[in-house]
């Protein structure tokens, strides 16, 4: 029999993990799963706050079972439509016959648009309430973070948020529930990755929901991913404040394509230098080996990036023209940026490199280095004035 987890006087947690999928929207890899978080209240009415993914289904309503047994639920919230929250709206619209489905006028055409379901809805808006006995819950809109139709859920008497995929992160549950049950560190980089590569490009909203949520006296946070946050919510807000701010701390991510080795020797030079002139917070990605989530991830944590390719059918790598269109996509506002390239008989990528920089508005340090064949003397002592001179804007 499942013992339900408890978060407060009548609130568990009935969310359930997915070790199988390997990545994430089909994108993103899951090299330790995710968790699809889901939270009953049990009160005078019965509420559901968020759905799971219908993979899941057949654990998810286990756990209701052992928490409500065969009282009927009244209501669903739909904090946020994505499929693998609301893939499982249309198998409990059929097996709670009175269950209403909670939703704001974006949600609400959502709803039909999936599922065809037109009826036993109740549409709230910013500030409702809904009154379960005991229990109240009031919501809150932030469209945009990462979906039109997002919105949270203020349980007023316990003061915990539930902020639908705010504050989410890759990464499942493995017996821990709670931040301080578990290794938060591993967690603390999923979720900047998963807040980088999913929410990333949406800052300025995320700054509103900030702004709203802020005169909430938020006691737990519970996101429909990863752990529920109650003895880190100060940082939680921190990490995303600097984040959706683009604010990124002191340090440098090499990153480079590499076909025979010569590009990646440019990196290597630089690197070096980097780290004589004092820079110990270095990461260097292969973008043909590492997949580009992680290294935007670390993007977004250090205020500094160079990137190197050789020349590709007259472009960039392939891998690294698909990192570039990825940072276009999210449009990080400013990094200290350098670039260095190499090529055999006719050299295009760092033109490509530059022109992305001047597009993104970033700031070039340092003159870029292009080597022709072989790294000689002459661009090695270059690479080296180029590691020299971002060291020098780092140690700014």
């Amino acid at each position: 029999m499942y013992k339900p987890v408890n978060l407060a006087e009548g609130v568990f947690y009935v969310g359930v993990n997915d070790r199988r999928t390997q990545l994430f929207e089909n994108i993103w890899p899951l090299e330790r799963g995710v968790a699809y978080n889901s939270y009953l209240i049990k009160d005078e009415k019965i509420a559901l706050i968020d759905g799971i993914e219908i993979g899941q289904i057949d654990k998810f309503l286990k756990k209701i079972r052992a928490v409500i047994d065969s009282r009927p639920i009244d209501y669903l919230v739909i904090n946020h439509m994505e499929p693998d929250h609301a893939g499982s709206i249309q198998m409990l619209f059929e097996l709670y016959p009175e269950m209403q489905l909670v939703g704001n006028k974006k949600t609400i055409p959502m709803i039909e648009g999936f599922f065809g379901i037109t009826d036993r809805l109740i549409e709230v808006e910013e500030g409702s309430n809904l009154e379960l006995g005991s229990h109240s819950l009031q919501f809150f809109m932030i469209p945009m973070v990462h979906w039109p139709e997002t919105m949270v859920t203020y349980l007023k008497e316990e003061k915990i948020l539930f902020s639908a995929d705010a504050f989410g992160s890759f990464g499942t549950l493995d017996g821990g529930i709670f931040d301080d049950e578990l290794e938060f560190d591993y967690f603390r980089d999923e979720m900047r990755r998963y807040y980088s590569n999913i929410v990333g490009k949406y800052g300025s909203p995320v700054q509103k929901a900030l702004g709203k949520l802020s005169g909430l006296d938020i006691k737990m946070i519970a996101a429909t991913h990863g752990p529920i946050i109650r003895a880190h919510i100060d940082e939680m807000l921190e990490m995303y404040q600097q984040w959706s701010t683009f604010k990124g701390e002191k340090g440098v991510v090499i990153a480079y394509a590499s076909m025979y080795g010569h590009t990646e020797e440019m990196a290597e030079v630089v690197a070096r230098e980097l780290s004589e002139q004092g820079i110990k917070a270095i990461r260097m990605y292969d973008v043909s080996k590492t997949h580009p989530s992680y290294i935007i991830s670390d993007i977004f944590k250090y205020n500094s990036l160079i990137l190197g390719s050789p020349t590709y059918s007259n472009g960039l790598h392939p891998n690294m023209d698909a990192l570039l269109s990825k940072l276009e996509t999210i449009g990080i506002p400013q990094r200290n940026f350098s670039f260095f390239g190499s090529f055999t008989w006719a050299g295009a990528a760092v033109k490509r490199l530059k022109a992305f920089a001047e597009a993104s508005g970033w700031d070039i340090i340092g003159i870029p280095v292009e080597e022709k064949h072989a790294l000689k003397d002459e661009k090695y002592e270059s690479c080296r004035q180029l590691g020299r001179e971002m060291a020098l804007r780092i140690n700014q």
